[in-house]
């Protein structure tokens, strides 16, 4: 019966003494050149093209909100600053307000207008082209 010493310096290779593998596949470009974008890698392309982490619904959802509360905070600035209460005639009705509320209800009456319009042409389109695939699903003749 023999024993046999496996070390580093032994030929029959053994998992435990080899040494530890690379991290990346590729070759290591030399100092002062920048890695070559199509190299194999084991990185996720966009990540290894430089791309990073593409935009999500939820980052663009936190970036409405930003903007969103940054627009409230200058509406209620400007209103605050335009206190002085005007008289508004509508049908007969006269109501006193202040400015910068009274333009406030313009530019919600405006964006409801404009929201209206926008959305019944949206149903417009809508039943257009369930018109047309069902014309082109069910051909007559």
């Amino acid at each position: 019966m023999s024993t046999t010493s496996k070390g580093p310096g032994s030929d029959d290779p053994d998992p435990d003494f080899s040494p530890s593998p690379r991290h990346s596949s590729g070759p290591v470009p030399p100092s002062g050149k920048t890695p070559d974008p199509d190299a194999r890698s084991d990185l996720h392309p966009d990540v290894a093209r430089g791309k990073g982490i593409r935009g999500t619904r939820t980052g663009a959802l936190w970036t409405a909100l930003i903007a969103g509360v940054l627009i409230l905070l200058l509406l209620l600035v400007f209103i605050l600053q335009n206190l002085d209460s005007i008289t508004l005639e509508l049908f007969g009705w006269d109501f006193s307000l202040p400015l910068g509320v009274a333009l406030l209800f313009a530019a919600i009456g405006g964006a409801a207008i404009v929201g209206i319009a926008g959305g019944l042409r949206i149903l417009q389109l809508r039943h257009a082209a369930n018109r047309q695939r069902g014309l082109s699903t069910n051909p007559r003749g």
